[in-house]
C-alpha cells in the first residue's frame, strides 16, 4: 500500500516483576491489525531473577494479533536500536529501528523475503513518545 499513511498508538509497559515487557499496538486502519508482543528471555523456564537480568541472555519476543496471527522472533535491543527479525521460510521478516538522540522517537523499517530473493522494504514505522 506505498503511499498510505496508518495512524495509531503503541502502549509499551512492563509486567509486574519486570521480566517481561508488552507491547501492545493499535491502529485505525481496517487492513492493519491490532496486536500485542511479549518481549523476554524465554530461553528458561526459571524464576530466578539475576538470571532473567542478564542482558547477554536471548530474547524473544512472541507476537499476536487480532487476526490470529501468531510468531515468535529473535529480538535485540540496545542503547541506540532495536531489532527483532525470523527466518521463517514461509515468511522471513526483520525489523530495525533507531533511538532518537532524546529516546523520544523510534524511526524504522520492516522488511520481507521472498523465495530467497533479496530483502525488501515493507513498513517504514515511526514511533513517537506522547508527552
Amino acid at each position: 500500500m506505498p503511499g498510505v499513511v496508518v495512524h495509531g498508538s503503541v502502549d509499551i509497559s512492563w509486567l509486574e516483576g519486570k521480566r517481561f515487557l508488552i507491547h501492545r499496538a493499535r491502529t485505525d486502519h481496517p487492513d492493519f491489525p491490532d496486536s500485542i508482543s511479549i518481549i523476554g528471555n524465554m530461553a528458561h523456564d526459571t524464576g530466578d531473577a539475576a538470571q532473567n537480568a542478564d542482558s547477554a541472555l536471548p530474547f524473544s519476543m512472541h507476537y499476536f494479533d487480532s487476526r490470529g496471527v501468531f510468531r515468535a522472533y529473535d529480538t535485540s535491543i540496545d542503547d541506540t536500536t532495536w531489532r527483532f527479525g525470523r527466518e521463517d521460510t514461509a515468511f522471513p521478516q526483520r525489523f530495525t529501528c533507531t533511538f532518537s538522540p532524546d529516546g523520544n522517537t523510534l524511526t524504522g523499517t520492516s522488511q520481507v523475503r521472498e523465495n530467497d530473493g533479496p530483502w525488501t522494504n515493507d513498513l517504514a514505522i515511526t514511533y513517537r513518545r506522547r508527552t
